[in-house]
């Protein structure tokens, strides 16, 4: 009976310690800057986490092989050899484990929102610029989005998204059609040929979104130069 009992304990013990040792593993994760451009379920700036298991799914050389690429990078990824071989394998062998998310927005149907320019003509976004029936007060995510422009991309890119002659004038890069996506590509990844830095590890996807959002606003002509008005006015 106490034989049992004691095996009993070193079993409840094991489950213990790797569940522990998961939710270290995905705290690493989420703390270090592969969540800039990673996401669970959805393509940030790279594949989905559940994309990655899905792509190595099978291989049973898998964990050696994406400890490798999170050590080394490439093709637009950021290498990390400061992590040490247990870490990157620890990371490697939970990414692979994230077959079961359903990627977000599959099942289509995402809201509009219908603005007037100034010249008359209409213009639908996916997101909504201003609280709605309180406008010109913008959401809270297009706040925040100015106040990180003004305190980071200002320098190079012109006080209120009005140009700047270090960087180009980002009202007229989305204005040509540069999405949400190519933004946040070259927002975390950066240019290093051109001077621009990445703002992976520094910058949240949530963040630089908001960015984009204000920078659209502003493109549009729909959110004013100057500090925008907001709920907590």
């Amino acid at each position: 009976m106490n034989a049992g009992n004691g095996v009993l304990k070193i079993a409840m013990i094991s489950v213990i310690a790797i569940s522990a040792a998961g939710q270290d593993t995905e705290k690493l994760i989420s703390e270090s800057d592969c969540s800039s451009c990673h996401a669970m379920d959805h393509q940030v700036v790279g594949p989905a986490y559940n994309a990655i298991a899905k792509k190595y799914g099978g291989q049973s050389d898998a964990v050696d092989k994406l400890a490798a690429k999170i050590r080394d990078g490439g093709s637009g990824m950021t290498p990390h050899p400061k992590l040490t071989d247990q870490q990157r394998q620890d990371m490697a062998k939970w990414i692979l484990s994230q077959t079961g998310s359903v990627p977000s927005g599959a099942a289509g149907g995402s809201e509009t929102y219908p603005y007037k320019l100034k010249d008359g003509t209409a213009v639908a976004l996916d997101f909504p610029l201003f609280i709605k029936d309180q406008a010109p007060k913008v959401t809270k995510e297009v706040f925040h989005g100015y106040q990180l422009y003004n305190s980071y991309c200002y320098r190079c890119h012109g006080t209120d998204a009005t140009g700047g002659q270090l960087a180009p004038d980002l009202r007229h890069s989305l204005a040509v059609g540069m999405m949400q996506h190519d933004f946040l590509s070259v927002a975390m990844s950066g240019k290093p040929e051109k001077g621009m830095p990445g703002w992976a590890g520094f910058l949240t996807e949530d963040d630089v979104v908001g960015i984009f959002r204000y920078v659209k606003g502003r493109s549009l002509e729909l959110i004013s130069s100057g500090r925008p008005p907001s709920a907590q006015d």
